[in-house]
């Protein structure tokens, strides 16, 4: 089975747990899982991997990414990952305008990269609700699903 890469940054806490609620829910499909903090990884660790997932909150009213993660999403860019399959997550506040752009900014790097998406995105207002942890056990089950044959 492959084995799968989860790097994520939370302020809160709330990114953190959606990247354990997709460990779990990889592990339970087989899938050997490490999970670190965006200040411990560098994107040159998902070369490593099959699966590589990050999960990052969006910062402030502009919706940028976390200061710890912005050297992170310059060099995933720069990374050939053209046999990996990769999934994003985050959380946001959806009293801001723009709403868990970060999401948006990773899948943008790994498609640059050449990864290939896993399934849908998922963006999550604050922490993860019941609705929410079925969106994120969806995304970890759709890109199980990839590695099945």
């Amino acid at each position: 089975m492959p084995e799968a890469l989860i790097v994520f940054a939370s302020l809160t806490g709330n990114t953190e747990h959606m990247a354990h609620i997709v460990a779990n829910a990889l592990e339970k499909r087989g899938i050997t899982v490490e999970i670190l903090d965006c200040m411990q990884a560098d994107a040159q660790d998902f070369l490593d991997y099959e699966i590589c997932l990050i999960g990052s909150y969006t910062y402030g009213v502009d919706g940028v990414l976390p200061d710890e993660m912005i050297d992170f999403h310059e060099e995933l860019g720069e990374l050939d990952l053209s046999d990996k399959v990769f999934g994003v997550f985050g959380s946001g506040d959806d009293f801001y305008e723009v709403f868990c752009a970060a999401v948006d900014f990773f899948e943008e790097q790994f498609l640059k990269a050449g990864a290939t998406l896993g399934g849908p995105s998922v963006k999550v207002n604050l922490d993860a609700e019941e609705e929410d942890v079925i969106r994120l056990e969806a995304l970890a089950n759709s890109i199980a699903e990839k590695f099945i044959n």
